[in-house]
């Protein structure tokens, strides 16, 4: 099939993209979990409530976490611009939100619980 080694602009290209914050398990990783919770919801969210433990609690809004998060459920892509300004999307688009910190079990230090509602209700 392929003709020679891949081709890569940037080390970026294998080991991730370029994101706000320090981690890549706090914003590119964060965006994805919002993503699926969108996904999972099935339709525009109306409010959300993140309850974060572990090191997404202690570091949330200092590594973009909150920011990653919230514009996962907003829809945008972990390679999307507009995560800087995910607090300013949300507002646009009427969604509601807020972050707790919370212990939520012996899980994975980065554990965010995402609570969704949209306008149907079942």
């Amino acid at each position: 099939m392929g003709s020679g080694p891949a081709k890569y602009q940037s080390a970026y290209e294998i080991i991730g993209p370029v994101m706000l914050g320090p981690s890549s398990s706090h914003t590119d990783g964060a965006v994805r979990i919002g993503n699926i919770a969108r996904q999972l919801l099935n339709e525009n969210p109306i409010y959300v409530k993140f309850s974060l433990m572990g090191s997404f609690a202690e570091t949330y809004q200092g590594h973009g976490t909150d920011l990653a998060l919230l514009a996962g459920v907003l829809g945008l892509s972990t390679m999307d611009d507009g995560i800087l300004n995910a607090k300013k999307v949300a507002e646009e688009n009427g969604l509601q939100y807020e972050f707790t910190k919370r212990v939520l079990g012996s899980y994975h230090p980065n554990t965010v619980l995402v609570e969704l509602t949209g306008a149907h209700v079942l």
